[in-house]
């Protein structure tokens, strides 16, 4: 089980490195960016990022999904290759097109999505589908072959550029919202025409470059993924579309500085989701991958938990520290924001056991529920409460959600799941985290140190409620100092 862990620790580090240290730049800059961006300026940026993602998942027709899985299929690397080819060169044509219509229809578009007249948001928005959807696909092929030194190094890269366009054009240049996209995106833009041309024999981009023969497949298996994930990643984009057109731009962008102050959180689903399925699929004793899955489950939850306890007791300083004084009201949202990234890690977990058993169509019910309990929940809670009930909405969305999926796949790939401990660790954490944001102190010296100690006793108490099994805590240790070995060599 160590080797499991480690493997999933060691590739969810490797493939998510840029991603650690963007996150890092993030957080350095936001202190600038939001005293460059109004709310309303944020809260439209983040919109359009959203709705990217949401596109590009529809675009992608699910082919990242089947070269992941059909690549452990097969062990012939000519075979690997047509089927990467296959799958890059049909994902460049169908994005190609997309950018170019979106392009052309910018004013209605930005009309009907933005209410205002933005043109030029659209057209940036419309460069990122782009480059996004085909950097992604490209890192799915990387992560597939296991190549952690070129996804590092070209997601550093991306980081660098970013970084440098972002601050030219948000801060320098004044762009406003068109800046921030234009930063993202020209950046990826430029990181995947690179990996194109250093991979090249894995892209078809050259007559004969897509085999059809393993298009049809891959099409079988990975459509019937996209209607799941596009109603799992919508429940992340209708939050910030009803706040933006409900409410008003100024809340969107609230909501979404809590979103990216949940960035611990963020980048431990992101590592997850890119590590686990390699893993999850590489395990060829059914046994065995039961026995992985259970206990890899424990280990998630224990980790996430742990954070979003922290952030419902510490949020308010978070905010403070990497906010301006006007973005602060997002603390109300960071707490259920952060458990909703949390349950979404959960959610992998189950769609893992579906890929395995070859039965993806059982996702999308399970997807489209939690769809509708979230605008159900938006409409219920968002009048009242505001951000934060735009965030009680989508944690309570992804609860419903996963127990309509366990219920559908149960009995496609059984795993026993630690029931005790999960509920033994929910108990615990969840009722320090819940006790101390109603009793302690909100604000100054003492109820920080208040609310640290309370975090810090979680381990303690988790411990004194047996919910380590023996020998964890040495084989933790043991990880750790191999780590800081790792780091020191």
């Amino acid at each position: 089980m160590t080797s499991y862990l480690r493997r999933l620790l060691r590739a969810g580090a490797a493939y998510q490195l840029a991603d650690a240290v963007s996150k890092v730049v993030a957080l350095a800059l936001l202190p600038i960016y939001t005293h460059h961006l109004t709310p309303a300026d944020y809260g439209t940026a983040e919109l359009m990022l959203t709705t990217i993602i949401l596109v590009s998942i529809i675009l992608r027709l699910g082919l990242g999904e089947a070269l992941v899985r059909f690549h452990f299929l097969d062990t012939d690397p000519e075979r690997r290759r047509k089927l990467a080819r296959t799958a890059t060169g049909s994902l460049f044509i169908a994005t190609t097109l997309a950018a170019i219509a979106i392009s052309l229809l910018a004013d209605p578009i930005s009309h009907a999505l933005l209410d205002t007249d933005q043109p030029g948001v659209i057209r940036a928005a419309a460069l990122g589908l782009w480059a996004f959807t085909n950097l992604e696909l490209a890192y799915a092929l990387l992560r597939v072959e296991e190549n952690a030194r070129a996804f590092a190094t070209a997601s550093l890269i991306n980081v660098a550029l970013t970084v440098l366009l972002t601050i030219y054009l948000v801060v320098i240049r004044d762009e406003g919202a068109v800046g921030l996209l234009l930063g993202n995106y020209v950046a990826s833009a430029v990181v995947v025409i690179g990996l194109w041309w250093t991979q090249r024999d894995a892209f078809g981009f050259r007559p004969g470059g897509i085999d059809r023969a393993q298009l049809g497949p891959m099409l079988r298996f990975g459509l019937p993924t996209v209607p799941a994930e596009v109603s799992v990643f919508a429940l992340f984009f209708i939050d910030r579309f009803w706040l933006f057109r409900f409410e008003d731009a100024a809340e969107a962008g609230l909501y979404s500085i809590s979103v990216k102050l949940a960035g611990i959180v963020v980048f431990t689903v992101r590592a997850f989701q890119y590590a686990w399925p390699p893993l999850a699929y590489s395990i060829e004793d059914d046994a065995e991958a039961s026995r992985v899955y259970a206990r890899i489950t424990t280990y998630y939850v224990l980790f996430t938990g742990v954070v979003v306890a922290g952030l419902v007791l510490l949020g308010r300083w978070l905010v403070r520290v990497f906010a301006a004084p006007e973005y602060f009201q997002a603390h109300e949202a960071l707490p259920w924001v952060s458990l909703g990234w949390a349950l979404y890690g959960l959610f992998l977990v189950l769609v893992a056991m579906a890929g395995r058993a070859q039965v993806t169509v059982r996702n999308a019910p399970a997807a489209l529920v939690g769809l509708i309990v979230n605008v159900a929940l938006l409409a219920l809670l968002v009048p009242p409460l505001g951000i934060a009930g735009a965030g009680i909405a989508l944690a309570g969305a992804y609860v419903v959600m996963l127990v309509v999926m366990w219920a559908l796949i149960r009995n496609l790939f059984p795993v026993a799941f630690e029931w005790g401990r999960l509920a033994r660790f929910t108990l615990v954490a969840g009722g320090i985290a819940v006790a101390g944001e109603l009793l302690l102190p909100t604000s100054g010296a003492v109820g920080f140190i208040t609310r640290a100690l309370a975090l810090a006793a979680i381990p303690p108490v988790l411990y004194a409620a047996r919910f380590f099994r023996p020998g964890e805590l040495l084989a933790a240790r043991k990880l750790v100092l191999r780590a800081r070995a790792s780091v020191a060599g």
